[in-house]
């Protein structure tokens, strides 16, 4: 079955019109034929989005009861059998009540899509996992629902709904997006204008990079390689030489200047041995890149020029900045137009800017390095063409100042210098012409290749044998100098590489991308084979970067075995041999990482099970023993009632229900205790969080605890903000602490309860003047079944603690142990403050998309 086409309506903060432009997308289609219903859409009371949804076929919604209370879901299973062209389906990043089929809302949309039905929905940019800390930041409100990005990033359309601040503010004074009680706690808070116009660039930058993501794959397909200055990429050469810094801060300064540009620093590791590179100042450098917002890349290449185009133009670079040359002019002289002026003269379009620096000119001579480039053959058979004619004419106009043996050493010189230059085949050129100079010129009977005497043709044939073996031994040098600098090159990207895996970035990922930018490829793909009931190969991606047009790795142009079942697929160009063998390294290296994952996803799901069995054996012991007492108890005091053997006086009768009593409202307790935990562990304990003010569990917490109330001191103000929490799971919190502090406080000292407001939260502190708890017990009085200092299993099982904290963790808040000032234990509950722009309604609960 065809898949469905998801639209999606992104916008920056609540109000903007995403639900508005929804409707009328909807409309629209309706008017052209299409057959559209509306599967979820809340209006939040506001009347124009009301009246869009006016001649719409709107779908019946599920109900649950949930907590005492009913509620109204998406009905999934209505409109998969209504089978509608499209379906509108608000709230992306929604969290569906306990009960229905799937966690969250996206999940819901992805059944529909996979049906083959089209989806209209919406979010805002506050519910995107990959930002949703920095919104927090931003606003100081933690977004309590979020939706992955890859949902939303997969979405065939994504429209923007923008509007400024400022009208956005204006609107809310108007009361088209909260009730008029509301507005101005919004206005004041979540609404400022600072807080919208971050949200708004957020949503404009996270926009612009899934279009710029797009755009790179379009060009791919359509094989484009010339540059399109869609957005301002800047390039940045480095060298690991001194001038990095100054290079780095000018490319920043020019990626400044236009808003959203991105920073790319590339060092080129050559197989010629000619790096150059400070390892320290690298990493310097590369630190330096990474603070000013860029990043740092690494790839391999005997063409310095050309590797760093073919990686600008990869990135769609639309400048390069490179240093000023360090060579000396003599340099510049001998070896021909440096890095610069070769980058300049083949970069197209791309604009090439030199940043002049203070070691400008002042590099040495060039090195030997025993290179066998293409460039230094050449300039050997140069040399070997022009150095035997000027030595012969040097020597003729000697006359006979010099013998022929003083004659063959001189030419024995060129010959190891050509080598130097050019490598064994100039070398032997030199050797071979220069022993028919010598014999023509300086070999008696001169002006003929007749050898006279045997000792000169002897000195000329063990001329020839040393020309050959210096020359071959040079050669030989230089060959291995070029497969040693090779291998520090590999070396160094196989570094590179580990140390961006270590550093945190997602691993596999990481590395596919390390090895297409390493060796210029357009796409890398870790593949998994899979044997479908027709045994034939089914290949899977794993993980995957850039773009890929192949499905199997035989349409790749290299794919590298990483086991039976794994293959490393690269597109973009063929790989040399020297190259495999690295890439071999690269997915054996990919394979041991996806047997990581695996092994960590298997320990993850046996640590729970493991977990579960150590707190299946405690609770058996706690039946086994502290169960046993109450029960005992109850179980004693209606036995002796029932007995026929006694008579028992009313005080005496009396007496002996409230003994039955406390015992079973202990067992009762330490029961729900217990249940409780155990959801806990097992993760599946409901929390039902609202905007709600401490007055509402106070009472209930005074309830709980009993007779022992009366020794309680509370002074909760009333000027609070309200706490997003789930009442009943804050009473318990509440009320175990309280409880604890009871059992320790001396008598004439009560505990006392209150509370204060700190940023972002609200903090409610139980204080005793108990023993307190040393500091190294502290982590462990919250582990279950610890009593510090107790014996009496008469006391309870000691649970209270080990609860209300993880209670309070599953509200997002935390419970932390201090000193009280002049002795005793502080227990302190922090609380997330509900969002200024809620207002408390009991019964209702929060939906994180309620945005239109």
């Amino acid at each position: 079955m065809k898949r469905g086409h998801l639209r999606v309506y992104l916008g920056a903060a609540p109000g903007v019109g995403k639900t508005y432009k929804m409707l009328g997308e909807a409309r629209r289609r309706r008017a052209r034929g299409t057959d559209v219903v509306v599967g979820f859409v809340e209006n939040h009371g506001r009347v124009h989005t009301a009246e869009m949804l006016e001649g719409l076929e709107v779908m019946p919604r599920r109900i649950l009861d949930y907590r005492g209370a009913s509620f109204t879901e998406l009905d999934l299973d209505a409109v998969l059998a209504r089978r509608p062209e499209v379906a509108l389906v608000d709230e992306l990043a929604h969290t569906n009540i306990p009960g229905s089929r799937n966690e969250k809302r996206w999940q819901d949309i992805e059944e529909l899509l996979a049906a083959g039905i089209d989806v209209i929905s919406a979010v805002n940019i506050q519910h995107l996992e990959s930002i949703n800390d920095v919104v927090e930041k931003i606003t100081g409100v933690p977004q309590q629902e979020t939706v992955p990005d890859r949902v939303v990033r997969a979405a065939d359309q994504i429209e923007l709904v923008d509007m400024t601040p400022e009208a956005l503010r204006r609107r809310m004074a108007h009361g088209n997006i909260y009730a008029a009680d509301k507005v101005d706690a919004a206005l004041g808070n979540y609404f400022r204008v600072g807080n919208l116009s971050a949200l708004r660039e957020l949503a404009l930058l996270w926009l612009a990079d899934r279009v710029d993501a797009g755009l790179q794959q379009y060009r791919a397909e359509h094989d484009i390689d010339s540059t399109w200055e869609a957005r301002e990429r800047v390039v940045v050469a480095l060298t690991g030489g001194p001038e990095g810094e100054t290079l780095i801060r000018r490319a920043a300064r020019i990626v400044a200047r236009s808003s959203g540009g991105d920073l790319l620093a590339v060092h080129v590791a050559r197989s010629d041995g000619l790096t150059g590179a400070n390892p320290s100042k690298l990493a310097e450098q590369r630190n330096l890149v990474e603070q000013l917002g860029g990043t740092y890349h690494q790839v391999v290449g005997d063409d310095v020029p050309a590797a760093l185009l073919t990686f600008a133009r990869a990135e769609n670079a639309t400048q390069l900045v490179l240093g000023g040359s360090r060579r000396s002019g003599l340099s510049t002289v001998l070896t021909g137009p440096g890095i610069g002026s070769t980058t300049i003269r083949d970069s197209g379009d791309i604009d090439v800017h030199i940043v002049t620096h203070s070691l400008m000119g002042r590099g040495r001579l060039p090195r030997m390095r025993g290179s066998l480039s293409r460039k230094r053959k050449i300039q050997g058979f140069v040399l070997a063409v022009v150095l035997q004619p000027v030595l012969a004419l040097v020597l003729g106009l000697g006359g006979d100042t010099l013998n022929l043996t003083s004659n063959v050493l001189v030419f024995l010189l060129a010959v190891v210098v050509v080598a130097l230059v050019g490598g064994m085949w100039p070398a032997m050129l030199t050797a071979v012409g220069g022993s028919l100079v010598l014999n023509y010129f300086f070999t008696p009977p001169k002006r003929t290749f007749t050898i006279a005497e045997v000792n000169n043709a002897l000195a000329l044939l063990i001329f020839i044998l040393v020309a050959a073996m210096v020359s071959s031994v040079v050669d030989r040098a230089a060959r291995r100098t070029r497969q040693a600098a090779r291998a520090a090159a590999e070396s160094e990207t196989l570094a590179t590489l580990a140390g961006s895996v270590l550093r945190g970035e997602t691993a596999l990922p990481a590395l596919l991308e390390r090895v297409r930018e390493a060796f210029g490829m357009t796409g890398a793909c870790l593949m998994e084979r899979v044997d479908d009931d027709e045994l034939t190969e089914v290949w899977r991606p794993l993980a995957s970067t850039g773009v890929l047009t192949c499905t199997r790795p035989e349409e790749a142009d290299a794919e590298i075995p990483a086991r039976d079942d794994l293959v490393l697929v690269l597109q973009g160009h063929q790989l040399e041999a020297d190259e495999r063998r690295l890439v071999g390294a690269f997915a054996a290296h990919a394979a041991a990482l996806v047997d990581r994952a695996r092994l960590s996803e298997a320990a993850a799901e046996a640590k729970p099970l493991a977990e579960a069995d150590k707190l299946r054996t405690a609770l058996l012991r706690a039946v086994g023993h502290d169960l046993r007492s109450p029960l005992a108890s109850a179980k004693a005091s209606v036995t002796s009632l029932r007995s026929d053997d006694v008579e028992w006086s009313d005080s005496e009768r009396a007496e002996l229900l409230e003994t039955a009593d406390e015992s079973l409202d202990r067992l009762s307790r330490l029961v729900d205790n217990l249940l409780d935990l155990s959801r806990l562990q097992a993760g599946v304990l409901p929390v039902f969080t609202r905007p709600m003010a401490l007055d509402e569990v106070l009472p209930g917490v005074l309830s709980e605890v009993g007779d022992d109330a009366d020794r309680v001191t509370v002074d909760i103000p009333h000027t609070l903000p309200l706490v997003e929490a789930d009442p009943a799971l804050l009473e318990r919190v509440v009320a175990n602490l309280l409880a604890n502090a009871i059992r320790y406080s001396p008598p004439g000292r009560p505990p006392l309860v209150t509370g204060s407001a700190l940023g972002a939260t609200v903090e409610i502190r139980v204080i005793d003047r108990g023993p307190g708890i040393p500091q190294r017990d502290r982590d462990r009085v919250f582990a279950p079944f610890q009593r510090l200092g107790d014996t009496d299993n008469t006391v309870g099982v000691g649970l209270g603690l080990a609860l209300a904290r993880g209670l309070a963790e599953a509200m997002h808040g935390t419970v932390q142990p201090e000193d009280t000032p002049g002795g005793g234990l502080t227990m302190v509950v922090s609380i997330p403050a509900a969002q200024a722009s809620e207002a408390p309604v009991p019964g209702a609960r929060e939906r994180s998309g309620e945005t239109e």
